[in-house]
């Protein structure tokens, strides 16, 4: 099992950055692709960045050149850096580890979720 707590959340103005960890316990983190979702009010939970484990990346369209995903194997944790933020970035961000394959976007082959932490972007 894989416990996965996110932190960094918060209040920023537009343009602004923000910078979420997500520490997890648990098996061993290394071998983990990771990925970080996103889910605003009354839309679909999307992947915004992943990351496998040997660090190769992925960024959804409406993130790219904004957001950084990246990995500390020795301290177990997951960042997403994410500068020059926009209302449109409102969500509650959630990371996910997977137990195979490398790379996704998908929410359903991911089977560890943390409990989410909540980014509020004002204009």
């Amino acid at each position: 099992q894989v416990q996965l707590v996110e932190s960094g959340g918060g209040l920023v103005q537009a343009g602004g950055s923000l910078r979420l960890s997500c520490a997890a316990s648990g098996r061993t983190f290394s071998v983990l692709p990771m990925g970080w979702f996103r889910q605003a009010p009354g839309k679909e939970r999307e992947c915004v960045a992943a990351i496998s484990r040997s660090d190769s990346s992925w960024y959804a369209d409406s993130v790219k050149g904004r957001f950084t995903i990246s990995r500390d194997n020795a301290k177990n944790t997951v960042y997403l850096q994410m500068n020059s933020l926009k209302p449109e970035d409102t969500a509650v961000y959630y990371c996910a580890g997977r137990t195979w394959g490398g790379l996704s976007s998908v929410a359903h082959e991911y089977s560890y979720w943390g409990q989410g932490t909540q980014v509020t972007v004002s204009s």
